[in-house]
């Protein structure tokens, strides 16, 4: 197809960038040139904030870049694309997650797997992300939103949604498994939403009170005090899988003793400190401890497409893009319910 004239016009970028680690977010412009032949520029909605950029900006992880514009919870509308690019159109309602981009080539993703394609591009790893008007991404790594989806909220879908949905079909959960969620947070209340609706027994390990009731409304059968030793112990032998989404050290060996012969203690929740597991509970009944990152492309399309069919939601704070500083306290204060979504004017 032939290129848009948009595509092949030099613009200018506008948007929020921190300049060293930990500082605030200014605004910043960045010029860029023509699209690749196999990109989309898509017009920037909405985008959510996740915990990852707050890292990000503050170089958690040691691996950041300034300035840098971080956002990979993106909704937005497709600008332009480039003349490889069949499968987008302009004015096509778009999502950009995690992963801008992948190699094509690697065992990964010829199988489908291009989320754990180890040369896949980050949103906002050594590249600029989505708090900003336009942003720019490989078409392999941006997804239809479908009619249907609230766009207002659809952000973290892409990042805390697909991180709790994905291993459900990785690990082939079951309909009748028994499975416990730890931490009622940004992953967790999308995690309790997901799997109520897959048919599971759900349980929410939860240390507050005021969010023991929440979890039952978002879909939880039942709570367990994770701050009560013995309330946990009682439930030895309960679950088939559990989902960790924390990022603290806690007792593991305590929440496998809960496990099932045979069941898993998977991590989606980037804990930084090493496990301390004894591996006697692991071979005596047979149990798994694993982790996952975000799904493929289309792993996040089915997600989006069952998180319709079931009308399942985050639930949102709603900034301007303009108030990203203010949006990032109360990210960092821990009182947002459940997650922050900032939106450009003219969205």
């Amino acid at each position: 197809m032939a290129m848009n004239d948009n595509a092949t016009q030099t613009q200018t970028i506008h948007a929020y960038a921190a300049q060293q680690a930990g500082g605030p977010l200014e605004k910043f412009s960045y010029e860029v040139g023509d699209l690749k032949p196999d990109e989309v520029e898509i017009d920037v909605l909405h985008c959510g904030i996740c915990h990852s950029d707050l890292s990000m900006i503050d170089n958690e992880w040691g691996m950041s870049k300034y300035p840098l514009v971080a956002g990979h919870e993106v909704i937005g509308r497709v600008a332009a694309v480039g003349p490889q690019v069949s499968r987008l159109q302009p004015g096509m309602t778009v999502g950009l997650g995690w992963h801008s981009g992948y190699c094509g080539e690697c065992a990964c993703c010829q199988t489908g797997d291009q989320n754990l394609c180890q040369s896949a591009e980050s949103t906002i790893v050594a590249r600029h992300g989505g708090f900003a008007d336009k942003v720019r991404a490989d078409a392999a790594s941006v997804v239809v939103i479908p009619e249907g989806i609230d766009l207002a909220a659809a952000g973290p879908l892409l990042c805390g949604g697909i991180t709790v949905f994905n291993p459900l079909v990785q690990f082939d959960v079951q309909p009748t498994d028994k499975v416990a969620v730890i931490g009622i947070g940004g992953l967790g209340h999308l995690a309790l939403q997901f799997l109520n609706a897959w048919g599971c027994e759900v349980t929410a390990f939860t240390s507050s009170e005021s969010k023991r009731q929440e979890a039952l409304e978002l879909g939880a059968h039942t709570t367990l005090n994770s701050r009560d030793a013995a309330e946990i112990k009682a439930a030895a032998g309960s679950f088939d899988f559990i989902i960790s989404t924390v990022n603290v050290k806690l007792d593991w060996n305590l929440y496998l003793s809960t496990l099932k012969p045979k069941g898993r203690l998977h991590f989606v929740g980037a804990t930084l400190e090493p496990l301390e597991v004894g591996v006697f509970s692991l071979i005596s009944a047979q149990r798994s401890i694993s982790g996952s990152p975000v799904g493929s492309p289309a792993t996040i399309e089915q997600m989006l497409d069952f998180a319709r069919l079931h009308e399942i939601q985050p639930k949102v704070e709603s900034y301007p893009m303009s108030e990203i500083n203010e949006a990032f306290e109360r990210l960092k204060s821990g009182d947002a319910r459940y997650r922050i979504v900032l939106s450009n004017a003219e969205s």
